[in-house]
């Protein structure tokens, strides 16, 4: 809104770090919702990561660090732009349900009341 867009002049006049971070944020952003080939948002990444580490803010060397850790498998989002969410949530569901029993006895019977609830 309009007054969102003044108090944001407002603060980024005030405190130059939090008007990098604001753009830096929303350049990577712009990486995963534009329609890359994998070789461009390789380098697009790439780009982001260098301007990252040259300006050496804390909270972005983390996120930094943790594109350079995992570089290839972000970057097979960009392959057909999907990613393992459903599975991750289905896993949540798993470590729920098994938390709900207080630990596992029988294997086969959790297995049997999980096939049960989510199948």
């Amino acid at each position: 809104t309009k007054s969102q867009k003044i108090r944001a002049e407002l603060l980024f006049k005030q405190f130059e770090d939090i008007k990098h971070v604001y753009y830096y944020s929303l350049e990577l952003g712009k990486i995963f919702s534009t329609n890359y080939d994998k070789d461009v948002a390789r380098a697009k990444l790439a780009l982001w990561y260098n301007k990252i580490e040259e300006y050496g803010y804390d909270t972005f060397t983390t996120v930094a660090n943790s594109i350079e850790n995992h570089y290839e498998r972000i970057l097979n989002f960009f392959v057909n732009r999907s990613t393992n969410a459903a599975a991750e949530a289905f896993n949540a569901k798993i470590k729920a349900f098994r938390a709900s029993f207080r630990g596992v006895v029988d294997m086969r019977f959790f297995l049997f009341r999980l096939a049960k609830v989510y199948a």
